[in-house]
């Protein structure tokens, strides 16, 4: 099961009028008793909703005053998440006459038109405060609080990750907390914008809409969704066209093979670190220690001491932990049965909680060699998995038979490919005769009709650490420098490094500076050679920016790139 939890506001999407109608309870009832989690998350005040909704018992959390309060209606614990307002700032409001005006714990709220005196009093008062609109309601909370903060504080609660729930919502103030979930939906009523920002608009409004998205949770789970949901996918790399190749972060079987030294470790800690940093909780089945300076995840056992299964669920029960769990502390021969003890475990906990969400299993010949069907296991949901080999026709055939995509690195990539094959009974498609380039791959699509093509996938951040001082200090080829040409090309100044390109500009008239940047040279030059697309962008921007002296453009430029290659991470 992918969605554990449905979270949805109050007012205009679960209740109209301010009243939850019976088939909408009903409803409730039914995604609670699927085992499902249910929270509300509204701008309302506590004793305020306690008096219009009386079935708050249904709900595991309550996220009041949008995002400032916690209430955890089985213990009636509440729970604030801010500070409270200060009295000045009441009192100034009050001398102002901004009525209607009531104060929560946290939250202070009026009405339109009444959001001009409120931001001016913040303005005189020199408060850090932010105005948070809801349709005609003006909410003033302190900075950073708001629905996604507080839906973060329940989740925590719960130990639930956001990309285990669905969010539900109609207004301005549902934005962020809706963009937390891996699930975003506007009810039929919604705003056009958030409309437009979600992933699916229900085509029934208010409660009706609601009961829509409890009963496709119920029956598919939303699987006749799954296409929409494009906001989360992952980066796999850039084609030789350009266009970017991306991978849907659910629901998966990766094959990453090639030759010893090709790239495998390389490619697949590209993809874990893009993983991670969108929140994806990760475990790592590391037989040989490669994956010990991960620094997304916690590394369970060294060479002196194998990990404990007790230790690994224990630490992927946090949804914000990833997990390495290296296995060098034990002898090679007893790595295989261990990992079959732990699989199972490990296929529990994702039944249980939906986590983790990826399990890469390094050495896979080793683990899941061509016999491990036979031993006995039941056959686990082998999804969301990335799979290194070096030998894809020793790896069981019952995990091969799983797998969407491969992406071939090394050498020998026909051979791997046909080995690949050969071992599922099915032809292997013919690669033309490439030699790849390091951080370039083969990806195939094996359920689709598409041949194999070759992406350039970006290098993860610790590869990207050590090539910053090349850029920076070092020596790039001839064929890799920035040359300052100049409009008429009389001008032949070649810059080694981004250190020199920086001299180099400040010396250069601002005829041959603004020439390179109107035609994009910079941007070029950091994106095919510099290898940093980020760079590119902000060249870019600067480039478009016709109101900005050579000056201006100059310090902009040098700013972007010091930021990045000369200042202290």
């Amino acid at each position: 099961m992918r969605y554990l939890a449905l979270a949805t506001d109050y007012d205009g999407t679960l209740a109209q009028h301010g009243q939850v109608d019976e088939a909408t309870v009903g409803a409730l009832k039914r995604l609670r008793a699927s085992g499902r989690k249910l929270f509300l998350v509204t701008g309302r005040e506590l004793p305020d909703l306690q008096r219009v909704f009386p079935h708050m018992d249904l709900f595991d959390g309550v996220v009041a005053e949008n995002g400032a309060l916690l209430y955890l209606p089985r213990t009636r614990e509440e729970r604030i998440l801010g500070e409270p307002p200060p009295a000045r700032f009441l009192a100034t409001l009050r001398e102002r006459h901004v009525l209607p005006l009531s104060a929560g714990r946290v939250i202070v709220s009026t009405w339109h038109p009444q959001e001009m005196a409120v931001i001016q009093a913040i303005h005189d008062l020199g408060l850090e405060l932010q105005v948070i609109f809801n349709k005609g309601a003006v909410m003033v909370l302190p900075a950073g609080v708001n629905k996604a903060s507080g839906m973060r504080a329940a989740l925590a609660e719960f130990d639930l990750s956001p990309h285990n729930v669905v969010g539900v919502g109609d207004a301005e103030n549902d934005h962020a907390f809706l963009m937390l979930c891996e699930c975003a939906v506007a009810v039929n009523n919604a705003l056009p914008m958030l409309k437009e920002r979600a992933d699916l608009t229900t085509a029934a409004d208010h409660g009706a809409g609601v009961r829509e998205i409890i009963e496709q949770l119920i029956d598919s789970d939303l699987r006749e969704h799954e296409q929409q949901l494009q906001r989360h996918d992952i980066l796999l790399g850039t084609r030789d066209d350009g266009s970017e190749m991306r991978f849907h972060p659910y629901g998966l079987s990766i094959l990453i093979a090639g030759s010893s030294g090709g790239g495998k470790s390389t490619l697949a800690t590209g993809l874990m670190e893009r993983l991670a940093e969108r929140g994806y909780q990760l475990c790592v089945i590391d037989p040989e220690g490669d994956y010990l300076s991960y620094e997304d995840a916690i590394v369970l056992g060294d060479a002196g001491r194998p990990p404990g299964i007790s230790e690994v669920l224990g630490l992927l029960q946090h949804p914000q932990e990833n997990a390495v769990v290296n296995l060098l502390g034990m002898p090679l021969g007893d790595r295989p049965a261990f990992f079959e003890s732990l699989l199972p475990h490990l296929e529990e906990l994702r039944l249980r909680m939906g986590r983790p969400h990826w399990i890469l299993i390094d050495e896979t010949h080793h683990l899941l060699p061509a016999a491990w069907r036979s031993r006995g296991l039941p056959l686990p949901e082998l999804k969301g998995v990335i799979l290194l080999t070096v030998h894809p026709e020793h790896v069981s055939q019952t995990i091969l038979s799983a797998v969407d995509l491969i992406l071939l690195t090394g050498k020998s990539l026909q051979q791997t490919l046909s080995a690949f094959s050969q071992t599922l009974g099915r032809p292997a498609p013919s690669l033309p005769p490439w030699a790849l380039e390091p951080g370039e791959v083969i990806l195939w699509p094996v359920r689709s009709a598409s041949a194999p093509f070759r992406l350039r996938s970006p290098p993860p951040r610790a590869e990207h650490r050590r090539h910053v001082r090349k850029y920076a200090q070092g020596e790039l080829g001839p064929d890799k420098s920035f040359y300052f040409r100049g409009p008429q090309g009389k001008l032949n100044l070649r810059a080694q490094n981004l250190t020199l390109f920086l001299q180099l500009a400040d010396g250069v008239d601002d005829e041959t500076w603004l020439y390179h940047l109107s035609r994009g040279d910079y941007a070029s030059w950091f994106l095919e050679d510099i290898k940093d697309e980020e760079l590119a962008q902000e060249a870019r921007e600067i480039a478009a920016r016709a109101e900005l002296s050579p000056k201006e453009s100059r310090a902009k430029l040098r700013t972007a790139i010091e930021r990045r290659y000369t200042q202290p991470a």
